[in-house]
């Protein structure tokens, strides 16, 4: 009888479960590793924040899915020469207080972010342009320093803010209490815990797919994954590799994968600490398996990589070959460079594998460093990271993307002296990227990146490992294409019919 009334138990339970999922929802639930650090576009660009206010800003361009860059807010643009570039700007676009979006909006958020007092950690991707003017409500001219081949692929992340509001509430204000002219307007932000949205009614492409949208900050990967099985969370992001065939196999949810711009890198401070020395930073690239990185920690969901870049951006090279996986070699120069049992402090945070940065800690201890993990939450690791060499760290992971699918947006910041990432400097390098950003030659662009990837291999200021391929876990009535730059657009979504 209670084997009977198990079962009877049972199949209720689950046919309550499968009505829940084939219920249409008016509230979209994402689950994502950390909270955002800012809710301000031209501050912090983590891909939790970016997530998040996404969704309330709309960007001057934007990506289709196929990665070609297309209209948003602006609706076209002509080249007047090779620093002059003018945007038509569409006139039927409210923020969501009711005022009207027009050019000066436009050049303000420009203006802004380039303004070196704001300090925006996205300066480098945006510190080539000069000016951006209004020329009339629906017109806008932006002039470059010199040419920039890269100019749309940054501008396609760049978030219109509007000039009124951040200067009536200030800077601070306004990152506790955003408003732009996207699908989705602030509702409540509980820092550390989750993020709020409800549709904006007038939104110009119409009515956004979801009443309610709720990002919520789960940093243990197990608890999402129940989240999504139980129907609790509809989308998470950031699914470990080893979880995904579990997903695949859940009838009420579904994998959804594609192969990104984001690259998996290591950075090696080369300004202080035992990894000044070229000798050991050269070891560690020895040290590193990232064939058996990706085999073992991602099971086939990536590809090892050369260089700090993967395949869909601009200046990608196949001609730079990598470090071959050899620990003898490795040892030999961490001994040469008298660094045996050399403190290696090792920066991280919830939002990378644990298990993937302890095996490369184990790849290091193994050829003759000691290295020390040090987790914080994901503010905490930017801070450091960016901040002065002495307190960056020796190592630390990454996984880069600048959405722009372009290596000016990824080895320009990352290493480029100067840069608030960069813990190295070598001058040759320096006129290579600058040059590289400043010629509308395609050709030649791509020459000067693969000689700018050759030092870096011989430097070693930072190590590419893999391409990621970008893993979200989704209710199976969730309709959604991810796309490569990994821009996780609500109004994108919608329920399967």
């Amino acid at each position: 009888m209670r084997t009977r009334l198990a079962s009877i138990a049972a199949v209720v339970i689950t046919l309550m479960t499968s009505a829940a999922f084939a219920q249409p929802k008016n509230t979209l639930t994402i689950d994502l590793p950390n909270d955002a650090a800012t809710l301000d576009p031209h501050l912090q660009w983590n891909t939790d924040s970016y997530t998040v206010y996404r969704n309330i800003f709309d960007n001057l361009l934007t990506r289709d899915v196929s990665g070609k860059i297309i209209p948003q807010i602006a609706t076209e643009w002509d080249y007047e020469n090779d620093t002059t570039i003018t945007f038509r700007i569409r006139d039927d676009v409210t923020f969501q207080d009711g005022s009207k979006l027009t050019a000066e909006d436009v050049a303000f958020s420009i203006n802004r972010i380039i303004d070196p007092t704001l300090k925006s950690p996205q300066l480098s991707q945006f510190d080539q342009i000069d000016t951006a003017e209004a020329v009339d409500p629906t017109t806008v001219k932006v002039t470059t320093k010199s040419a920039y081949p890269a100019l749309l692929a940054q501008l396609v992340k760049l978030s219109i803010v509007p000039k009124a509001y951040v200067e009536k509430v200030g800077d601070q204000e306004f990152n506790l209490k955003p408003m732009g002219s996207g699908p989705y307007k602030l509702a409540e932000w509980k820092k550390g815990v989750e993020t709020s949205l409800e549709a904006y009614d007038n939104y110009w492409r119409g009515r956004p797919p979801f009443e309610n949208v709720v990002f919520r900050a789960v940093p243990d990967v197990s608890t999402r994954i129940a989240d999504l099985k139980t129907g609790k969370a509809d989308l998470v992001r950031d699914l470990p590799p080893d979880q995904a065939s579990s997903i695949e196999n859940d009838p009420n949810t579904q994998l959804l994968s594609v192969p990104t711009e984001r690259v998996g890198y290591l950075y090696l401070n080369a300004e202080a600490g035992p990894t000044k020395d070229i000798r050991v930073r050269q070891a560690i690239a020895y040290a590193i398996d990232k064939q058996g990185l990706v085999d073992a920690l991602l099971e086939g969901h990536g590809a090892p990589v050369n260089i700090v870049g993967a395949k869909p951006i601009f200046g990608f090279t196949e001609e730079v070959k990598g470090y071959p996986y050899d620990p003898e070699k490795a040892a030999e120069l961490i001994k040469e460079a008298g660094a045996e049992g050399a403190a290696v402090e090792f920066l991280t945070s919830p939002s990378y594998s644990r298990a993937l940065v302890e095996a490369i800690q184990q790849m290091l201890n193994e050829v003759g460093l000691n290295v020390e993990i040090s987790s914080s939450d994901q503010a905490t690791f930017l801070k450091r990271r960016q901040g002065d060499a002495e307190n960056a760290g020796s190592l630390a992971f990454g996984a880069w993307s600048c959405a722009c699918q372009d290596a000016d947006g990824i080895i320009y910041p990352l290493f480029r002296s100067g840069s608030i990432w960069a813990k190295y400097k070598n001058k040759k390098y320096d006129v290579l990227v600058d040059e590289a950003r400043s010629i509308l030659d395609d050709e030649k662009r791509k020459q000067l990146y693969a000689q700018a990837y050759e030092i870096l291999r011989e430097d070693v200021p930072g190590l590419g490992l893999y391409q990621v391929y970008a893993l979200y876990g989704a209710a199976k009535n969730l309709k959604w294409e991810p796309s490569a730059n990994e821009a996780m657009f609500v109004m994108d979504m919608s329920w399967q019919q």
